[in-house]
């Protein structure tokens, strides 16, 4: 008898992705391709893993990597980010599964926010089931959450800069992250909500960062899908009060906002909004193609961009190469909104002699004898 329908489905997504890491990793190099940190001999006994919870909000605490043995050339080593919850729990059990029977490593990382009463010590317990799946290494990482953009937005900045940091130490081909097709449908909305174009529109790539080193294989999973899987295995999940909490944007939509839709538009508004992420990706991707050969053609000898070229382009095509550029004279991405793209938008469609225009980053941006100038002030 085979497994459980929903283990099965994490399962399979899980070994498509593997397939895809193990196919790029031996395309750049194999096994030379990446160096594997030196490890340290032994394993720490359960009371070298509760310390974690006695360090504090500094630092991390680490399982070493098992010494690898002669006669076994390297493996690429993919990572599961994982907070105990139902998501991330049933993505490390299958990585543990699949990692089996390829050539792979399985390892895993946590990442305590220290936002909670405790967060240490559950940072602990979450290093302990990961270690007895198996993964190797497995690590907890403290961080410093801020201010900046929020929140939700401080945390998970902080977390994405905790798991490159653990990514680059460990020599990992792949961070698997277990975000689902409800998580999607989120994403979309909140999008829509910012009235933000078809990129944000667009929600999750299944893989993205530096050289596609996050990947998220239960993008076409339900939430339910993973926690049916992990009840079914009888693997302990953590539900972390935040995502119940109505001060998080996100915690309101997803007990309030997606429910109501349900209610007023019937059942399948989830796989709808996970269907319109993906038209929207395809669509975002070739205007970005169409703007990075556009861009070549509208610059002059110099570099310079010309106004005249710019304005014959079409308004999706023009505000990308718009972006490209205020970025590239080193405009911070996450800060730059559609409100600024149109500000400087107007130099080009609506010139009347203003004046420069401010930017993040101290960008500005100015047109000076029918080219369009952008550079730090």
């Amino acid at each position: 008898m085979g497994p459980h329908p929903a283990v099965a489905a994490i399962r399979l997504a899980v070994r498509r992705v593997l397939h895809d890491v193990l196919t790029e990793f031996h395309r750049h190099g194999g096994p030379g391709g990446l160096e594997r940190p030196a490890a340290e001999a032994g394993r720490p006994t359960p009371a070298a893993v509760s310390r974690y919870a006695e360090a504090g909000s500094a630092g991390s605490t680490l399982l070493p990597e098992r010494p690898a043995l002669p006669d076994r050339p390297a493996a690429p080593l993919v990572l599961v980010a994982c907070s105990g919850g139902a998501d991330s729990m049933a993505l490390a059990s299958a990585l543990a599964f699949e990692a089996r029977k390829l050539d792979v490593r399985a390892g895993g990382i946590t990442v305590d926010h220290n936002l909670q009463p405790g967060s240490g010590l559950r940072a602990a317990e979450v290093v302990t089931r990961l270690a007895a799946m198996d993964l190797d290494p497995v690590e907890a990482v403290a961080v410093h959450v801020g201010r900046e953009g929020g929140p939700e937005a401080a945390a998970r900045d902080a977390r994405y800069a905790a798991l490159d940091a653990a990514a680059e130490r460990h020599g990992a081909a792949a961070v698997l992250l277990g975000h689902t097709r409800d998580d999607q449908a989120e994403t979309v909305l909140l999008g829509l909500a910012r009235g933000s174009g078809i990129r944000s529109l667009s929600g999750m790539a299944a893989a993205s960062g530096p050289a596609g080193r996050y990947r998220r294989p239960f993008l076409q999973l339900d939430r339910q899908t993973a926690r049916k899987a992990c009840l079914v295995q009888s693997i302990p999940v953590w539900d972390d009060p935040h995502n119940i909490d109505p001060a998080y944007t996100r915690s309101r939509l997803r007990h309030e906002g997606l429910p109501a839709l349900e209610k007023a538009l019937g059942k399948g508004v989830v796989e709808a909004l996970a269907r319109t992420a993906q038209l929207s990706r395809d669509d975002a991707d070739a205007l970005d193609t169409w703007a990075a050969e556009a861009e070549l053609a509208v610059r002059d000898e110099t570099g310079g961009l010309e106004c005249a070229k710019l304005y014959v382009l079409p308004p999706a095509v023009r505000r990308r190469v718009l972006r490209r550029a205020v970025i590239e004279a080193g405009a911070p991405a996450g800060s730059l909104f559609a409100r600024h793209l149109e500000e400087v938008d107007r130099l080009i469609t609506g010139w009347r002699g203003q004046r420069a225009i401010n930017l993040p980053g101290r960008v500005e941006a100015r047109r000076q004898g029918g080219r369009l100038v952008i550079r730090q002030s």
